[in-house]
């Protein structure tokens, strides 16, 4: 097939879930099929990345949109009725170079990522069209707005919240097939916009995140990892430094608490001390999993599925996670990873991995398993190739 990626982000280097995704799909179809992508750059950075990305796709196409005019392009949106996160992405030179590289070629399928993409589809033709949808994204602002305290914050999570899910509503079904990655997000996606929806997973290189028999553990180590400039992280670690980690501590005083992840902001960094290590950018991010004897996902809002907890049982590193993003795994609890609502039953849960280690090593195996076999991106890129074949122009 002659396959179109329209990307919000450069998918390259591979360190965060959008990028991730892309790349990792792409890589696996490249040399079966011809891809072409077209994407947009924040930073002047990312364009030095063709050539890496010359290696996957056989074109690729690259618009600088300077975060300084989508800080511009949203504020202009306060006034206006699209999502913010959809205005935040609006760029003249990207619409005109997508039109014009959709009519120079004969694409049989065109995957777009994200709703930020989707709405520059509203005046092309969308019959051959997928559109990936890395969460259910009004669900992931609705969770916020329960989570927000000030009066500030609270008008303008409800007011973004409620222009994303009437966006969903109406563009949604304007797609022949929306993709979503977790079974949680296409029902509550079904329920609200009544759109042709499925499930394509996130996967896990698992040639990358495997046991690993050259890195040592770390005993009594507490791990979380992600992107520490995206809101969801920055609240989780605040909220489990001040009020799980303390408890933990008094029941097992060795615990140590690392948090691995670039870009962290002055909130992230205020909590480190001599039992809480704050890494920045971690290159080898696989062997922080494997070096960890519990991973944390005290998550309290957001959507989709935690590339963080696939990742951690991928290593054989035992989970406790909040609700969030739990039921998109299709894992039993107990099954490498325990499902902990309740603050009590989160704190009894990570001390009980810390120090029981027949509990910890069976924990440890049934979710490597299982990750494995499910979530390997071989697997996931046959998935959204039927998918496209669903969709394929004849």
């Amino acid at each position: 097939m002659n396959i179109l990626f329209v990307a919000n982000r450069v998918p390259y280097p591979p360190y965060r879930g959008d990028k991730l995704k892309i790349w990792n799909l792409a890589r696996q179809l490249s040399g079966k099929h011809k891809l072409v992508l077209i994407s947009i750059a924040q930073d002047k950075e990312e364009l030095q990345y063709k050539k890496q990305l010359q290696e996957v796709f056989d074109e690729v196409h690259i618009i600088r949109l300077p975060k300084w005019l989508s800080v511009l392009n949203s504020l202009m949106g306060l006034v206006g009725k699209l999502p913010i996160q959809v205005a935040y992405f609006r760029s003249a030179k990207f619409s005109k170079l997508l039109n014009r590289v959709i009519s120079s070629n004969s694409f049989d399928a065109i995957h777009v990522q994200h709703i930020r993409m989707g709405y520059y589809f509203r005046n092309l033709d969308r019959t051959n069209v997928v559109l990936d949808l890395p969460d259910a994204f009004s669900l992931y602002w609705k969770r916020r707005l329960e989570q927000a305290k000030s009066p500030l914050k609270r008008w303008f999570t409800g007011m973004e919240y409620r222009r994303l899910l009437k966006f969903e509503q109406q563009w949604l079904p304007r797609f022949p097939l929306n993709l979503v990655c977790s079974a949680e997000d296409m029902a509550y996606l079904s329920e609200n916009t009544g759109a042709n929806l499925a499930v394509l997973p996130n996967g896990v290189d698992t040639a990358q995140f495997c046991q690993r028999t050259d890195v040592v553990k770390e005993p009594l180590s507490i791990l979380f990892t992600g992107n520490m400039d995206y809101e969801p992280n920055i609240d989780a670690v605040t909220y489990f430094c001040e009020e799980l980690f303390p408890e933990i501590k008094a029941a097992v005083p060795g615990a140590k608490f690392v948090i691995a992840g670039q870009r962290p902001v002055a909130k992230v960094l205020k909590l480190a001390s001599e039992d809480v290590t704050i890494t920045g950018f971690v290159k080898d991010i696989a062997a922080e999993y494997a070096k960890a004897t519990v991973m944390v996902a005290p998550l309290r809002f957001g959507a989709g599925t935690q590339n963080k907890v696939l990742e951690a049982l991928a290593v054989g590193t035992p989970v406790v996670c909040s609700h969030v993003g739990f039921k998109g795994l299709g894992l039993e609890n107990g099954q490498g990873a325990i499902l902990a609502t309740e603050k009590a039953d989160f704190i009894y849960a990570v001390i009980r991995i810390l120090t029981d280690e027949v509990y910890r090593d069976n924990l440890s195996g049934s979710g490597s398993a299982f990750i494995h076999r499910h979530y390997g991106w071989y697997a996931v890129a046959e998935q959204l190739t039927t998918y496209l074949n669903q969709v394929k122009r004849v």
